[in-house]
């Protein structure tokens, strides 16, 4: 769907042995779908003996991102010939039909992470950035499904897309599934469980259940405006209406809390206002405001 992974690419098809007579297809038509590495070999040579296997791990734990080919050059002598391959072992790597980088000789399991690494970056991410962006508009758009089908995919090629995890749990929120975000969340990959796309969505779960206890809108407001000096009221009050969707006017209630007594209640305005802010995108004009009027009360 966006690029090649272990579930599209079997792993036969990753690494393969190629001949005179598939050579074309096998790398120069291949490579212009995906990076291919050809490494030149023969049975009598000792280092290849090492470098193959290594490459092989190292090509199969990229998933897809580039392919491997494997050449015997008694038994390919012409192509061998054709590239001046002078020693053994010799990699080469294919992009778009043309040789673009190579080395000579066993190299350390570190060099061929390196290596293979700046190849997929050669192809970009197969179309994942674009898929995660159809995905967020599928969201917006209410095709909860198909959001999350998408999501799902992606994270089938790359576990531990931030973007995608917190899409797919934004999905669980859109259908009011709570628990499920939560249990997502609570077993969210460690390397990417700062990320701001989590960090939102930890927010925005927060507020979803906020808001599954959200007092009565009208009576809050009446409570205020009996007594504007009731700080609990007044923060109800700001729940209620981010629960009724009143996001901005949730905003000025709080800075308005803030502004009436900004250590109330151990700082909870400014930790509810944070809580939104994170929830958002950086770049909402309430965000914007938002944060603005609170840096200059805090500053003032």
């Amino acid at each position: 769907m966006f690029g090649m992974d272990e579930k599209a690419v079997p792993a036969k098809d990753l690494v393969k042995d190629s001949t005179e007579a598939t050579f074309m297809q096998d790398v120069i038509e291949a490579s212009r779908e995906v990076p291919v590495i050809v490494d030149f070999w023969a049975t009598w040579c000792g280092p290849c003996r090492t470098l193959g296997p290594a490459l092989e791990a190292a090509v199969l734990a990229a998933k897809g991102k580039v392919r491997m080919v494997k050449v015997d050059v008694d038994q390919n002598q012409m192509i061998a010939q054709q590239l001046r391959i002078q020693s053994i072992p010799t990699v080469y790597a294919f992009w778009q039909g043309q040789p673009v980088d190579g080395f000579q000789g066993a190299i350390p399991a570190s060099e061929i992470k390196k290596f293979i690494d700046k190849l997929s970056d050669l192809a970009g991410d197969g179309g994942l950035a674009e898929a995660l962006e159809a995905a967020d508009q599928m969201l917006a758009e209410g095709a909860v499904t198909d959001a999350a089908e998408t999501f799902a995919a992606i994270l089938g090629e790359e576990p531990e897309n931030p973007g995608a995890y917190a899409g797919l749990m934004r999905c669980h929120l859109a259908l009011g599934q709570l628990d499920q975000a939560e249990a997502m969340l609570a077993a969210v990959p460690a390397a990417i469980a700062k990320a701001k796309e989590i960090e939102a969505v930890r927010a925005q779960l927060e507020l979803a259940r906020q808001a599954a206890n959200a007092g009565p809108e009208q009576e809050l407001r009446a409570a205020v405006e009996a007594d504007p000096a009731d700080r609990q009221a007044r923060f109800d009050l700001a729940l209620a209406l981010h629960a009724a969707g009143k996001v901005e006017e949730a905003v000025d209630t709080l800075l308005d809390l803030f502004k009436l007594d900004r250590e109330w209640n151990e700082g909870a305005a400014k930790a509810q206002l944070i809580t939104i802010f994170e929830a958002m995108k950086p770049t909402d004009p309430v965000v914007l405001k938002g944060r603005r009027r609170l840096s200059s009360m805090i500053f003032a």
